[in-house]
């Protein structure tokens, strides 16, 4: 989301007062008056660890799960506090560090990634959400809604995930995973 400092939503206006925004402030977590993004890919990494003993096609259903009902609350939340992709809403950042982790949990045929690589994968997300380079920018600029809230976060969580598998695959290679 791209906001000048003069045009920062209020986050006063930001209150759980249904189902939608409950599930797209991360039960309130996105309220959090500090890094609301940051907060909500740790809710996001913690939110995993209840599933991480499923199979790891079940884990990923349930994520698809969780991005369609990301889809449908960031949009709700986003007209109920009147901006579109507003910074309370970090139900996109749970969803984007899923997939983060779980990209190089399927590329790497690895049951569910050890702490360092999630703690990896999380740092990366954080990194590409915030920079926004492509693809990521233009997810947010292109697409309109709940859909473009969510979609530049796969985006960041695609990347992050890619290049914490190659990342992971060239230090295996050397002996140093």
């Amino acid at each position: 989301m791209s906001i000048l400092s003069d045009d920062m939503p209020n986050l006063e206006h930001a209150t759980v007062s249904d189902t939608a925004t409950f599930i797209a402030s991360g039960a309130g977590v996105g309220l959090s008056p500090w890094a609301p993004g940051t907060m909500g890919s740790f809710l996001g990494v913690l939110m995993l660890w209840p599933i991480e003993n499923l199979p790891l096609a079940l884990c990923w259903v349930v994520w698809m799960l969780v991005a369609v009902v990301a889809v449908w609350s960031a949009h709700k939340a986003g007209e109920s506090w009147g901006v579109i992709d507003h910074p309370a809403i970090v139900i996109d950042e749970v969803v984007g560090v899923w997939l983060a982790i779980l990209v190089p949990a399927s590329l790497l045929a690895i049951p569910m990634p050890s702490v360092s690589v999630m703690l990896g994968c999380l740092l990366l997300f954080r990194v590409y959400d915030i920079l926004k380079p492509w693809p990521v920018n233009w997810c947010e600029r292109n697409l309109q809604g709940g859909l473009g809230v969510v979609c530049d976060d796969l985006a960041a969580g695609a990347m992050a995930g890619l290049c914490m598998t190659v990342g992971y695959t060239v230090l295996a290679s050397m002996g140093m995973h």
